[in-house]
């Protein structure tokens, strides 16, 4: 079994140092079932791949244990398993927990990096495959396998050849293809008890809460036990319903007052109801849509024909509800609006078939790099005609009198950008994925700072 991870990072050779093994050296560990060896077929300033070949030995699966022929003889030696997840787990121990003594701050950063796996067993094929790891942002290449080339009338076998490309920190990568290796093989070679729970959180920390698949990932991970998966489902749910009453409501209500003096969120609303209206767009997605100011509007104007919210907070959603509630709309209005739970940087297919997605004040909310992973299942996979994206301009935040020096505007911001750090990632953005963009200010120009907020109107080129 092989196992090939590959970076054109500069210098490559640095992925040596992530994963703690010199590219001039072979290195061998052995391990309870064989022995893994690890070697680098290419190892250059431009592009360094590091190879983990796992050598299963089959007697010593099945020795002391009264087997049959028809044990030794079997598919575990040659393709990725739960034998591959413990290989990666000793001998890339300190990658796969994102530590790096000599370059921290690199293991912390996301590279493109390719993995390859020689031959993957996909139960659930191709389509099960890409529901787990294109949600993550990852690129998937498959190449099936018949079952005889000699006797194609068989069919297609359930094993793979599988590569992955992403741009994402390598321990992201290695924590990816421990846990969902096993859960595409559906089984596990040792026995499951509840230290796999500690397991399975560790390692899904980060992206397990909000994949689509989670259910299906957990229950194979955990080999269809009942009683750890349904443990494992309410923790997740449970860290899934961040408490909006409180911190949440708290930096928004903070945002607010900055901006309540010139109406900026009036004027942001009524600007994107504009725009939305200049593209004729009936069916609008609101990704990030919080408690439904903007849904509110739509819902209330019989020219939008199709609106859905959408919110990784299950509590704002809530308040959302509660909200539209309020309204006592009819029944035929209420037909047309959708409340829908979902984080923004795993693949959603729910996202697809709108004419507009709008994205308001909802970017400088992602850490930088996930934003790469939005940036994919917005404007590649669910692929709108029109997107339209408003964030602060920080440019501005000198203007507002009761905003200290040097803050932003809500203490969850991971960023603010200045106009001209805006268009350049928009620009980058269309160029990438076949868009037009133009730029709007929104809210008062002022000659030296521009606008309050920055508005870019994306349109698909089709």
């Amino acid at each position: 079994m092989l196992l090939t991870i590959t970076t054109t990072h500069s210098p490559a050779t640095e992925l040596g140092y992530l994963l703690h093994k010199h590219p001039d050296r072979c290195q061998s560990f052995p391990l309870s079932f064989g022995k893994a060896h690890i070697f680098y077929p290419e190892a250059s300033i431009e592009r360094c791949t590091a190879a983990l070949l796992l050598d299963v030995d089959p007697v010593k699966l099945v020795r002391g244990s009264g087997t049959r022929l028809k044990q030794y003889v079997s598919d575990r030696p040659y393709v990725a398993s739960s034998f591959l997840s413990v290989a990666i787990a000793q001998v890339f121990s300190t990658a796969l927990g994102g530590r790096c003594k000599d370059l921290p701050e690199l293991a912390q950063t996301p590279i493109p990096l390719v993995a390859k796996l020689s031959v993957l067993p996909c139960r659930g094929g191709e389509e099960f495959l890409r529901q787990l790891f294109e949600p993550l942002g990852y690129s998937v290449s498959a190449e099936g396998h018949a079952l005889d080339e000699e006797f194609p009338d068989w069919g297609q076998s359930q094993y793979f050849t599988v590569e992955l490309q992403h741009t994402l920190p390598l321990g992201d990568l290695l924590s990816h293809l421990y846990v969902l290796i096993p859960v595409l093989d559906d089984d596990k070679h040792y026995w499951v008890g509840n230290e796999e729970i500690e397991k399975l959180l560790r390692h899904g920390e980060g992206w397990l809460t909000t994949h689509p698949a989670r259910e299906q990932i957990t229950r194979r991970y955990l080999k269809r036990q009942q009683h750890l998966t349904r443990l494992v489902l309410a923790q997740l749910v449970e860290s899934d319903t961040p408490d909006l009453d409180s911190a949440e409501e708290s930096h928004a209500k903070e945002e607010a007052a900055v901006e309540k003096p010139i109406s900026l969120n009036q004027q942001r609303l009524d600007a994107v109801i504009a725009a939305l209206k200049q593209s004729n767009a009936k069916r609008v997605i609101d990704l990030g849509c919080g408690q439904g100011n903007l849904l509110k509007i739509l819902l209330k104007d019989g020219f939008f024909e199709q609106i859905t919210g959408v919110d990784v907070s299950y509590r704002a959603l809530e308040v959302a509800q509660e909200r539209l509630d309020r309204l006592r709309l009819t029944r035929n209005q209420w037909e047309r609006v959708q409340l829908i739970q979902g984080a923004l940087t795993y693949q959603d297919k729910r996202f697809s078939g709108y004419d507009a997605a709008t994205v308001i004040e909802v970017i400088e909310h992602l850490d930088l790099p996930r934003l790469g992973a939005f940036e994919r299942v917005l404007f590649e996979f669910a692929q709108p005609q029109t997107v339209l994206v408003t964030t602060p301009n920080i440019e501005y935040n000198i203007k507002f009198e009761n905003l200290p020096a040097g803050k932003l505007r809500h203490q969850d911001h991971r960023f603010e950008w200045t106009r001209s750090q805006f268009q350049n990632w928009a620009n980058q953005v269309a160029e990438s994925f076949g868009y037009t963009v133009k730029f709007q200010p929104i809210g008062t120009e002022d000659p030296e700072v521009g606008s309050p907020t920055q508005m870019a109107v994306f349109i698909h080129n089709s």
